[in-house]
């Protein structure tokens, strides 16, 4: 059985494959611009795009910089999805690491990889988008993994690469690495001897580093203010939109978490209700849930939450699933096999068929020939860009690779005489409609100043 894992481990890796060649889907856009303008402007602790500083940190946009000067910036959009996907690749590699330290059981480690890159919204979403999500995750989720076998081993090597982990998570994304980190720690100390380990000066010392980074960070930005920013948004996700909206998120999120999970998760609760599941006393693993449970609350009891947010707990949820099929034994998990089997081909089918027809049909492929005619129209004239939504900066992403080795597009000055703008609307206070070009169920439009109106 160890070599058909493997070998359904192999066709899911590759079926991301595919996703190299999509076009700009939904607010992709926004690492490879802002990256292609830290390279320009040689801007490396901030992160900037049009031109502002949007005070985010920049450890994805490093990476997309290192290796877009290798392969070339016209491949910037390839390289950010091929970083998105690794980091995917890493964290299944991450749950087989952690599942041989815990069980010893190959055969078991291979499952719980493989049922991780099989959970819908990685498998045909979310795992190879160009987001830094599955980067975050990946930290965050090696940060926990590390910090488990810390405490297990009581290894201080290994509690320092979680804190490295916990680090660079936090220099992917933000301030919420070291939420996941410290609820895991704080679960860790329900076990005594797990406890003594933690609560050492030692453990203690490299916990305050892990502390003292993010403040150590912030103090060397050239700009102030990052730190607020981040806050602020996490804070945002707090305000209750109301009554209604939030008993709906109550109800909707578990659901919605568990329907982007199939069909490993229809597979698990078919076997409850069958009544096949074998319950099966095992501390470490049951750690391991509790950490991912608790890790789960704050988003599900959060007013405001998504789905991409929760993303560093999917290896638990695959961990979870994974061990409650591998108790109910060999027919179970020749089951799973057979369900997983018909997923990847449904996958293959998606990535080669389905998702392509979408992009050349509604949208996708009309970013790049709505910049292409862009190009077209505006050439010999200034061009800037006022449009921050999903088709917008899918447009001006395509822009700016076609414009090099021209500077990227960046917001209208505050005094410009003539040239172009592209603005999500029309705006007589930015320039003159020129043109509309309609995207999906979308319109971006070409506004114009000056002599540029008269040609």
């Amino acid at each position: 059985m160890e070599r058909t894992l493997w070998l359904f481990y192999a066709v899911a890796a590759l079926g991301f494959l595919p996703a190299l060649g999509f076009y700009y889907v939904g607010e992709e856009a926004i690492f490879p611009i802002s990256s292609l303008e830290m390279h320009h402007a040689k801007s490396w602790l901030m992160q900037i795009m049009y031109g502002g500083d949007v005070r985010h940190n920049p450890l994805f946009n490093w990476l997309i910089i290192l290796f877009s000067d290798v392969f070339g910036w016209p491949h910037v959009l390839v390289v950010t999805r091929a970083l998105a996907i690794l980091s995917t690749l890493g964290s299944s590699l991450v749950i087989f690491w952690l599942t041989m330290r815990i069980a010893g059981d190959r055969i078991f480690s291979v499952f719980s990889a493989l049922v991780y890159l099989t959970l819908s919204d990685v498998a045909l979403y979310h795992g190879w988008l160009a987001y830094v999500d599955p980067l975050f995750s990946f930290f965050v989720f090696s940060s926990i993994a590390c910090l488990w076998v810390a405490a297990e081993e009581a290894s201080l090597a290994w509690l320092f690469v979680s804190v490295i982990a916990v680090s660079l998570a936090f220099l992917s994304k933000a301030f919420t690495a070291y939420v996941f980190f410290g609820l895991a720690a704080l679960v860790l100390l329900a076990k005594r001897r797990q406890r003594s380990f933690l609560l050492a000066v030692p453990s203690l010392f490299l916990g305050a580093i892990a502390l003292i980074f993010p403040f150590w960070w912030l103090s060397i930005l050239p700009s102030q203010g990052q730190g607020g920013r981040m806050l602020s948004e996490v804070g945002s996700k707090l305000v209750v939109p109301g009554v209604g909206a939030y008993f709906s998120q109550l109800l909707g999120f578990p659901l919605e978490v568990m329907l982007r999970m199939a069909p490993i998760a229809a597979l698990v609760l078919y076997l409850f209700l069958r009544g096949r599941t074998v319950r099966e006393g095992d501390g470490r693993f049951m750690m391991l849930f509790w950490i991912g449970l608790v890790n789960f609350l704050p988003y599900w009891l959060s007013p405001q939450s998504g789905i991409r947010y929760i993303m560093p707990l999917y290896p638990f949820a695959a961990l979870a699933f994974s061990r409650l099929i591998r108790n109910c034994g060999s027919e179970a998990m020749e089951l799973a096999l057979r369900v997983l089997g018909i997923f990847l081909a449904f996958k293959l089918v998606f990535m080669l068929v389905l998702f392509p027809w979408y992009q050349s049909h509604y949208r996708g492929e009309n970013y790049l020939v709505t910049a292409k005619e862009m190009m077209r129209e505006t050439a010999g004239f200034p061009l800037y860009t006022a449009d921050v939504s999903a088709s917008g900066l899918s447009v001006t992403g395509y822009l700016d690779v076609l414009r090099l080795p021209a500077a990227p597009l960046t917001y209208p000055p505050g005094k410009w005489d003539s040239g172009f703008a592209i603005s999500y609307a029309e705006n007589p206070a930015l320039g003159k409609t020129w043109k509309a070009f309609k995207l999906g169920g979308d319109r971006i439009f070409l506004l114009c100043r000056g002599s540029a109106c008269a040609r």
